[in-house]
């Protein structure tokens, strides 16, 4: 599980449109897409349905957001203070 790929993760769940999350990410939808696939190829369930207009997050997907949405926070405190540390 990588950071990147969690923080494709809740921008599509805050969007529900791989366009307008792929936008908000400033990257294309093919690698969201693939980002997406080897989240949950790594969590071992789908966390999206799709459909012609958008994604639905499903009850892993939802399961998941929380913690992912806490993991990316620490991630940006440490860094952080790792940068104010010098």
């Amino acid at each position: 599980m990588e950071l990147r790929h969690l923080r494709c993760f809740v921008v599509l769940a805050e969007e529900r449109h791989f366009g307008r999350a792929a936008g908000r990410l400033a990257m294309t939808q093919p690698p969201l897409s693939m980002a997406i696939q080897q989240l949950e190829a790594s969590v071992g369930a789908r966390l999206f349905e799709r459909n012609s207009r958008g994604v639905a997050i499903t009850a892993a997907g939802a399961a998941l957001l929380p913690r992912a949405q806490a993991l990316l926070d620490q991630a940006a405190l440490a860094a952080r203070e790792a940068r104010e540390v010098g």
